[in-house]
């Protein structure tokens, strides 16, 4: 039964049970047949048949009285009544030995001898009837005589052979019975005796299986089942200190099972605690991180709208940086046409001179300022190179736009200077071209080829301008995708501060359900 349900032991045990019982009821209620018919079968069988043998021997001296009686009384009355005595009789037997014959002929356990003894007594009973009738008939019609002498001759002898015949058979009738009785009484001891064994069995067996399924369940329960109830009902209520009795239970046992669930839920509970608790003080840390990184992306927006403002200011004065250069372009062309007619018109060198000379100090002063442009260009470019290095893979983009600008900053610069440069020496040729008006003629070649190259560098500056008007402009569109950029972030910053303060309230929650569990407390 180690390999069975505690439900098929149960069942098993039960349909033992209910087997035993079965087979205890129909040995009884065979027993019970048995003894009924043993006894219908001396009530109604030997003894009935003795009986009719008493009933036969009554009437047999009933009838010999009847006859006795005629032969010796006088009184017509009483030997009416003898009469009529002795007629009853001989009818009562002549009905007894019929049905006497018709039970020994149908009765199973009728044996030889009991026929035979019959036999003796029909036989007696058919010579003595015809006499006894024959002496009521002689008393009947007064011849007491012969009635006498018959009743003498005839009469007694065959009377006592019949009562002889009948005892015998009553002797016998009750000896058998007797044998029945005893017979009976044996087999009712007998069975009464593998009653009590098959009863002292099914209550052995009953018993064995009783203690064997309760020395299971005891086992595989571990304890009595109020007390599992009353530690899953502790459990159940978060009280998780330790399941009494648990350690000493059978291994397999489900008080042992409900101890280990015990120590493994304290154990989780445990961990559920300090998982929660970490993660509070996590989301407690990454709000706070969240709110600097806020601040400093909020910091950062505006420092971005700030430089955008600037790069707008640049990309205005690189514009007028630009027509300044188209401007000084269109001087150097006429200074040129001017210097071509200064061969035709000497007279006016002098005031040629001076507009050459405070158109020199125009272009010195816009070179100043193209200088001055291209190096603020330059360290706004080194600026926005930093900021895209901070921006990291969004940056990349906008460093390499930065990198041109400084480029063509660098560029601009040194063209400034060159031309500063030339600028500063065409006011020295034109200081002393204005001393030196006789020489004009001679210089004035180098004046035109002077101006010529200053003509084309104004171009370089003027398309340089140009360049750097469209590179500020794609820095003021990436600075103003990064504005874009930095607001967005600065929205994610905020949704990812709620979540992480709504993660913080969760793990609160969670850290206030844990501490509904009891647990025992660890020794120090």
């Amino acid at each position: 039964m180690k390999g069975l349900s505690i439900k098929k032991q149960l069942m098993l045990a039960f349909a033992t049970l209910v087997a035993a019982v079965v087979l205890v009821s129909v040995f009884s209620l065979h027993n019970l047949a048995a003894a009924d018919a043993r006894f219908n079968g001396f009530f109604h069988g030997i003894d009935t048949r003795e009986s009719m043998a008493v009933g036969i021997r009554i009437d047999a001296n009933r009838r010999a009285i009847g006859v006795r009686d005629m032969v010796i009384v006088k009184d017509s009355i009483d030997l009416e009544a003898s009469k009529k005595m002795a007629l009853d009789a001989h009818v009562a037997i002549g009905l007894h030995l019929r049905e006497l014959r018709d039970a020994v002929a149908a009765a199973p356990d009728a044996m030889p001898r009991e026929r035979e003894l019959l036999g003796r007594i029909v036989e007696v009973e058919e010579r003595y009837g015809p006499v006894a009738a024959r002496i009521v008939e002689l008393a009947a019609a007064g011849k007491r005589e012969e009635a006498m002498e018959a009743m003498s001759r005839d009469c007694r002898p065959l009377l006592a052979k019949l009562l002889t015949a009948v005892r015998e058979y009553t002797d016998y009738a009750g000896k058998a019975g007797g044998e029945v009785a005893t017979a009976s009484t044996a087999q009712y001891e007998a069975q009464r005796r593998w009653l009590a064994l098959i009863s002292l069995g099914v209550v052995g067996i009953a018993a064995g299986l009783g203690w064997l399924i309760t020395r299971r369940l005891t086992t595989a329960l571990g304890t009595e089942p109020a007390q599992l109830a009353a530690a899953a009902n502790r459990i159940s209520g978060g009280d998780l200190r330790p399941v009494e009795g648990a350690v000493s239970a059978p291994p397999d046992s489900v008080l042992a099972s409900m101890g280990a669930m015990q120590s493994q839920l304290v154990t989780l509970i445990g961990q559920v605690r300090g998982s929660a608790d970490e993660i509070a003080i996590a989301s407690t840390q990454i709000a706070q991180g969240n709110n600097d990184l806020s601040a400093r992306t909020e910091a950062q927006a505006s420092a971005i709208e700030e430089t955008a403002a600037s790069m707008e200011q640049l990309s205005a004065t690189v514009r007028q940086n630009a027509d300044n250069a188209q401007h000084a372009n269109q001087l150097a062309r006429n200074a040129s046409e001017v210097a071509t007619r200064g061969g035709e018109v000497v007279g006016q060198v002098v005031e040629t001179m001076r507009g050459i000379n405070d158109s020199s100090r125009r272009i010195a002063d816009i070179i100043g300022v193209i200088d001055s442009i291209a190096f603020q260009t330059n360290i706004l470019a080194l600026n926005a190179a930093v900021e895209a290095a901070r921006a990291g893979e969004q940056g990349r983009g906008f460093a390499v736009v930065a990198s041109e600008v400084r480029s063509l900053a660098s560029r601009s610069a040194g063209a400034a200077k060159e031309i500063k440069q030339l600028i500063d020496d065409s006011v020295a040729r034109v200081e002393q071209g204005t001393g030196l008006v006789d020489q004009a003629g001679a210089t004035m070649t180098e004046v035109v080829g002077a101006i010529r190259r200053v003509s084309d560098i104004v171009g370089e500056i003027s398309v340089a301008s140009a360049e750097q008007s469209a590179g500020v402009t794609q820095v003021g569109e990436a600075i103003t995708q990064m504005d874009r950029a930095t607001q967005q972030n600065a929205a994610l910053v905020e949704e990812s501060a709620a979540a992480a303060d709504s993660m913080r309230q969760q793990a609160a929650d969670m850290v206030g359900a844990v501490a509904a569990f009891r647990v025992a407390h660890a020794p120090s």
